[in-house]
């Protein structure tokens, strides 16, 4: 088979390990050369992948899509894979001037992918399509703020807050009046995201860009990896058991074909492709009810490896117009994450 040359964006990201383990380690045993780039010189990805560019932030547009495309062409990239939100949007709305010098890139319509990564846009969908929602609004004053927590059940019940845009837990509140904060200031650690509804005032003013107001769901949180293209639908559901600053650290497959319909119902409706997630979480009364979507490579994607699917191989072998086997997935399947580290020094690099 065909060797080949992917570039991986986001070398600094969570999942980066995952993502060059699931490329390295393809079900066709395929010889893949993985560039990786991120907007910090010293970063995991460095050292993971075969050769590593420092770019600029996809923010600069002219100036970071003239740094990848040389990168590109220095290393003869056939597909690029996208892991970083802004450079997906990026990519996805300037994506012609790679296809036309024979470069791929596993991304969906840029359109499609606003509407799929705005967490508002997602919960109308979501409700116009019989899809379980949680309450919700969107506020941006406090006097809305208040009026709209109180009729969703604050202060009786918590609420949540977050930017409808943001992504990876960034933004994201928890305002409990219930909490017992002293006990939380002993035994959390201060990244803990509750917190009352004064201090958030405080913090956030009178007026703000608009944010999403949520009802809390006290249930386990789901995620769902998901693989679509033409010809094939994989969906996996797994249970996120433990959580820190937002990435999964213990998950455990679930065969849940109320899960799997929801994600496939959605995913058309959507209308994106490749390889991209969801997150659910289940309500009081055990309803599983949507959060958000990921529409791009997840942060512990590298579970559909271990179950026999490797949707991030998949992927790329979609955007080059191969022919994907049958996957046979193994249910029984768990994933325990832990800390590893990278030595540097002047001898060398030592990986645990």
């Amino acid at each position: 088979m065909k060797k080949i040359n992917v570039l991986v964006t986001g070398g600094g990201s969570p999942g980066i390990a995952g993502t060059i383990y699931s490329l390295k380690n393809n079900y066709d045993k395929r010889n893949i050369k993985v560039t990786c780039t991120d907007i910090q010189e010293d970063c995991v990805g460095r050292y993971l992948a075969d050769k590593f560019y420092k770019i600029y932030k996809a923010s600069d547009t002219e100036k970071y899509l003239k740094n990848l495309l040389e990168i590109c062409n220095n290393e003869k990239i056939d597909v690029i894979l996208p892991q970083n939100t802004a450079e997906l949007l990026t990519l996805a709305k300037n994506q012609a001037k790679f296809t036309n010098v024979g470069i791929k890139i596993v991304v969906s319509n840029h359109k499609q992918l606003i509407t799929a990564n705005n967490k508002y846009e997602l919960l109308k969908i979501s409700e116009s399509i019989g899809i379980p929602f949680p309450k919700y609004s969107i506020v941006c004053n406090k006097n809305n703020l208040i009026l709209s927590a109180k009729k969703i059940g604050w202060p009786n019940n918590p609420v949540v807050v977050k930017p409808p845009d943001s992504n990876g837990s960034r933004g994201l509140r928890i305002i409990d009046e219930n909490k017992n904060y002293k006990e939380l200031f002993y035994n959390q650690k201060p990244t803990n995201m509750f917190t009352k509804f004064e201090p958030f005032l405080e913090m956030i003013g009178d007026s703000f860009d608009p944010l999403l107001l949520m009802e809390y769901l006290p249930g386990e949180e789901i995620t769902i990896d998901v693989f679509r293209n033409k010809e094939k639908f994989v969906s996996i559901p797994r249970i996120r058991s433990e959580i820190r600053s937002g990435i999964s650290f213990r998950n455990k497959a679930i065969k849940s074909y109320e899960l799997i319909n929801y994600s496939k119902i959605l995913s058309d409706h959507l209308n994106i492709m490749y390889c991209f997630g969801y997150q659910f979480k289940y309500d009081s009364n055990g309803i599983p009810k949507i959060l958000e979507c990921n529409p791009r490579v997840q942060g512990t994607m590298v579970f559909s490896t271990f179950m026999g699917v490797n949707m991030i191989y998949s992927a790329i072998k979609s955007i080059l117009n191969e022919k994907l086997p049958e996957f046979s997935l193994e249910w029984e399947t768990n994933l325990l994450r832990y800390f590893g580290a990278i030595g540097i020094t002047k001898d060398g690099i030592v990986k645990i």
